[in-house]
């Protein structure tokens, strides 16, 4: 049996606010920007830098803890996997979306370590927060591959 992972590690800055909803059902959907930045010298010995922009989701408590502490700028840690939705748009033509849906993160000082930063897990309800040493974070306790009931198809999510 051919094993499969699908696993992202991000450190990065937000790049808009979280955007907080409910869905039908109830549960919670947060949907942040990210970027994170790679600097290399060129073969001229130029410094170039290049953002990449990442679309981050989150889910139930991880979500409204993202909504009520992460802002634009902030620095933060995320740990999560890659999905691709498809939707049809209005005029008939199919879209793609790439983002990450995360599944821990953790806030990061402000010289961008684990020192002192504050670790939620997509689990956290279960286990009140906890405060996270530099080589330990919340592990995620459920099987995040397979839905749950309370999880709707991606085609319904309004972003």
């Amino acid at each position: 049996m051919a094993m499969s992972l699908n696993k992202v590690q991000l450190i990065g800055n937000l790049t808009r606010d979280p955007e907080v909803r409910q869905i039908p059902g109830g549960a919670s959907v947060a949907s942040f920007g990210m970027a994170t930045n790679m600097s290399w010298t060129d073969q001229s010995g130029q410094k170039q830098d290049k953002a990449e922009f990442h679309n981050i989701v989150a889910w139930r408590k991880l979500a409204e803890i993202c909504g009520q502490y992460l802002k634009k700028g902030m620095k933060v840690y995320i740990e999560g996997r890659i999905q691709t939705r498809e939707w049809e748009a209005e005029d008939g033509t199919k879209k793609y979306r790439t983002e990450i849906v995360a599944e821990n993160m953790i806030m990061l000082d402000r010289k961008g370590d684990f020192q002192g930063g504050q670790s939620y897990g997509s689990q956290a309800e279960h286990g009140g927060l906890q405060q996270s040493q530099p080589e330990s974070s919340v592990q995620e306790g459920v099987d995040m591959t397979t839905p749950t009931e309370d999880e709707v198809p991606v085609d319904d999510l309004p972003f």
